[in-house]
């Protein structure tokens, strides 16, 4: 089992890959080795938790297709394996941050010196704003 979360876990047998050749640069060996890996990881069809799969299914993230199935090519390492590890890496870092929540915020209330500076603040801004009038003749 792949731990994302304390509460979620991913099954490996979930979990597709197919080697493919590697792009960019890297001369024969780039060529012959199918180094790169695609990952394939249907959201409806695994162990997930039910609320875990509604929420990755009604996100808009590029990696999530319109069938609910997260498309992973990793292709950064010459090793096949390494790949497929920075792959899985990256979906669990998908799924944790699209189940991520913020605690919700407690409301606090003002304390009694942030109200006065706040009021004096206001008292100054008051008082540079009245100089600014028109100059009125005293005679």
């Amino acid at each position: 089992m792949i731990d994302v979360t304390r509460q979620i876990t991913l099954d490996p047998e979930d979990i597709q890959f197919t080697a493919i050749r590697a792009q960019g640069a890297g001369g024969q060996h780039v060529n012959k080795a199918s180094t790169a890996v695609h990952l394939r990881f249907d959201i409806r069809a695994s162990r997930l938790p039910a609320e875990i799969q509604q929420k990755l299914l009604n996100v808009n993230h590029h990696l999530i297709t319109a069938d609910g199935v997260v498309v992973i090519k990793s292709q950064s390492f010459r090793s096949q394996d390494k790949n497929r590890a920075a792959a899985v890496q990256r979906l669990v870092d998908v799924i944790r941050e699209l189940t991520y929540e913020d605690a919700p915020r407690k409301a606090t209330r003002p304390t009694r010196a942030s109200k006065v500076r706040r009021l004096q603040s206001k008292a100054r801004q008051s008082a540079t704003k009245s100089l600014r009038g028109k100059v009125r003749d005293q005679g």
